[in-house]
């Protein structure tokens, strides 16, 4: 397991001619992100993506709700997909890593199910990342009703010959004035461990994503924006170098 940290500076540009004449600009603030490959584990899982990173071509397809959409980062491009595209081209020299969003906030694990296989229809992918268990867990649903639609959405993947990567759930703020969200965290750590003994079982990868938020105490708001629910830019971009950091060793 390897530990390492990163750093996200974030500056204000000033024009070239203003800064002839001012002071220095104080330091960008600095925001920490621990990393781990240790967050992923691929439960014998990756196969065809490891092929497809020979041929020097890897096509992701991501589904789930809200954070797989984007929603709550500044762009578009600072969104999870799109960091993680760039986050895995960056670790796979010469591989073209293309992965494609096909987020909906508000989605639970049924309707993510519901959809699978239109999604899966719209072109070959090699891996298929589904983030699953927020939404659920808020809406108080039954687990038994949650891994039912998980399992009708796994027969979709096993005909379909894709590798899988599962998201667990997002951790959220201890502290939240939101009624609804206090105390939610217990629940989402049950449905985070789940997941995980639903990879193992299954030979899915996993990413411990809930697990891998204890750490953000560095990043501003614990790298979630002011809703307490949905990560802002620096949750984006830690969670996806966490995952990059994690799933490329195992695709090489």
């Amino acid at each position: 397991m390897k530990t390492a940290v990163l750093l996200f500076a974030f500056a204000v540009a000033v024009p070239t001619v203003a800064l002839a004449q001012q002071a220095p600009a104080p330091a960008p603030a600095i925001a920490v992100c621990p990393l781990e490959t240790g967050f992923v584990a691929d439960n014998g899982g990756l196969t065809r993506s490891r092929a497809a990173v020979r041929r020097g071509r890897l096509t992701i397809l991501a589904v789930g709700s809200s954070s797989i959409e984007g929603i709550g980062a500044s762009r578009r491009d600072l969104g999870f997909a799109p960091l993680l595209e760039r986050g895995l081209e960056r670790r796979m020299p010469g591989v073209e890593v293309t992965v494609i969003n096909r987020g909906i906030g508000g989605e639970t694990a049924r309707e993510t199910a519901d959809r699978l296989e239109r999604e899966l229809a719209a072109g070959r992918v090699d891996l298929v990342i589904w983030q699953l268990g927020t939404n659920d867990v808020l809406r108080n649903r039954m687990v038994d009703d949650v891994f039912a639609d998980f399992h009708r959405g796994e027969a979709v993947l096993q005909a379909a010959d894709v590798d899988v990567l599962l998201i667990d759930p997002q951790r959220l703020p201890e502290n939240t004035a939101n009624m609804s969200f206090r105390g939610r965290n217990p629940a989402l750590g049950d449905m985070a461990r789940r997941i995980a003994d639903e990879g193992r079982r299954g030979g899915y990868a996993v990413l411990r994503r809930f697990d891998a938020m204890a750490g953000w105490s560095g990043l501003e708001r614990g790298g979630v924006g002011p809703d307490d629910l949905h990560l802002n830019d620096a949750g984006y971009a830690c969670w996806a170098e966490v995952t990059a950091e994690g799933l490329a060793p195992r695709l090489l």
